[in-house]
């Protein structure tokens, strides 16, 4: 068997490399320009792997923060040749990726991008591409490419599943100076209570969204200055409120559904989603995109809201610690946060749908206020806010914790499960790149010869 510290090495290599490689090749990362006559360094199938890849490949990892010294050419060329193959099987098995799914992925990247540099013209400046069409033309086909790969490593490993027996028998397999430490993980229930916004607050700021969308329809005012000026969005400030959306694009659904009732040059009433109240202005309407622009504004919680709900939670607090009403009890009864209040305030972790948490993956926020405390302890009331600045107050309960130890199998079973699953993959997707570089046509370049890849890319 191989060794397991081996085997995870070469798993978490393996992945880490399809993540760099999709970031690699995806749109952003194609921006530099080729400096120098390329010299092809291999070819599998119908594919070309050309020099610049592999330097580009070096300049984007670089870019990324990655230490390269310990990175060979050999390595990267190793990883191109895998996608190359990856790709070129997914033609030979008619794996198909339509023009409409590579158009609907730059359309979703060039939103992404306006958002980013203000307007699709800033995005073919950053880009070096004269218009539209020129952008398209050099980055469809590496989008494509890109998505062949992925659908052929999602079909080969797609099916591969692992039986409560097979994974008790990687476990017992597994040398005993090789079993795993699982770090300390904790349980946490949370209390969430925000300031409250009062109805004539939230009425000001309707009030100022009308006075601004009657001044751009009766007064000829400028909504792209009007956005400029009022609006929180800051990712839009500087491209007046503009945005490029079409009914794929993620955005909230009630700002699209607004978006979508209005025609050309229509400014929609103001509207609540999450993040604020809105106005609209839709200003080209082609086929199923739409370019508009929009304002949104916030109410302002008063210094007065805040103190209230500060003098709520810790009153909150210490009616747990006198024993008048359980942590569970008080979530259920009191708690803002809609997501936990239901359960009694636990907290679920996204990735496994399961309660317990990983300390040292914890965002660093929520670390520093479970890190001290113990089993069964109730934090002090803490400042917190969500993921658009919104503030409120929190406290958190330890409801298990576990210190750092060697995997159990009883215990660790869903993390056991995922090594088992994952030493499964590896090595169906490790024999099927040995059965397909035997029958493909593989051609690598002297100056690559001497080379020690993980795979036989040489055919010896």
């Amino acid at each position: 068997m191989t060794p397991l510290k081996t085997m995870i090495s070469k798993f978490l290599n393996k992945t880490n490399l399809l993540i760099l490689a999709f970031l690699l090749f995806s749109v952003a990362n194609f921006a530099q320009k080729k400096q120098k006559v390329d010299g092809v360094a291999a070819v599998v199938g119908d594919f070309i792997v050309l020099d610049s890849d592999i330097d580009l490949m070096y300049l984007e990892l670089k870019t990324q923060g990655v230490d390269v010294s310990k990175i060979t050419r050999c390595e990267l060329l190793g990883k191109q040749l895998e996608d190359k193959l990856y790709a070129h099987q997914a033609i030979q098995d008619s794996i198909k990726v339509t023009d409409d799914e590579v158009q609907e992925f730059m359309k979703n990247q060039m939103s992404t991008f306006v958002e980013q540099l203000g307007s699709p013209e800033k995005v073919y400046a950053y880009f070096k591409k004269k218009d539209e069409q020129d952008f398209n033309s050099y980055f469809s086909e590496i989008v494509r490419q890109n998505k062949l790969t992925s659908q052929m490593q999602r079909k080969i490993v797609g099916d591969v599943t692992v039986t409560p027996e097979e994974v008790k028998q990687f476990f017992n397999g597994i040398p005993k100076d090789e079993i795993p430490t699982i770090g300390a993980e904790v349980e946490i229930s949370q209390i969430v209570i925000k300031p409250e916004v009062t109805k004539e607050d939230k009425q000001k700021v309707i009030d100022k969204l009308n006075e601004i969308r009657n001044d751009v329809l009766n007064n000829g005012a400028s909504f792209y200055s009007k956005a400029v000026i009022y609006t929180e969005d800051e990712s839009s400030i500087s491209s007046g409120g503009f945005y490029k959306m079409n009914k794929k694009t993620q955005f909230v659904k009630e700002f699209k559904d607004v978006a979508f009732r209005l025609n050309e040059g229509e400014i929609s009433e103001p509207f609540e989603t999450e993040f604020g109240y809105h106005i609209i202005l839709v200003e080209k309407i082609v086929g199923q995109d739409i370019e508009l622009r929009h304002i949104v504004m916030s109410p302002k919680v008063t210094t007065k809201a805040t103190n209230e709900a500060l003098a709520k939670i810790e009153d909150i607090k210490a009616k747990i610690e006198r024993g008048d009403i359980t942590f569970e009890e008080a979530a259920k009864a009191s708690s803002d946060d809609k997501e936990t209040k239901t359960n009694g305030g636990l907290l679920l972790n996204p990735r496994t749908s399961e309660p317990r948490f990983e300390i040292s993956k914890l965002d660093p926020a929520l670390y520093n206020q479970v890190n001290n405390l113990k089993q069964g302890d109730v934090s002090k009331v803490f400042l917190d806010q969500d993921r658009i600045g919104a503030k409120f107050f929190k406290i958190i309960k330890i409801n298990k914790k576990t210190e750092e130890h060697k995997a159990d199998y009883a215990t660790d079973y869903l993390k056991i499960k995922e090594l088992a699953l994952s030493d499964k993959q590896y090595k169906e997707n490790a024999k099927w790149m040995e059965e397909n570089i035997e029958k493909n046509y593989v051609k690598i370049n002297n100056d690559y010869k001497d080379c020690e890849f993980s795979s036989n890319w040489l055919k010896k």
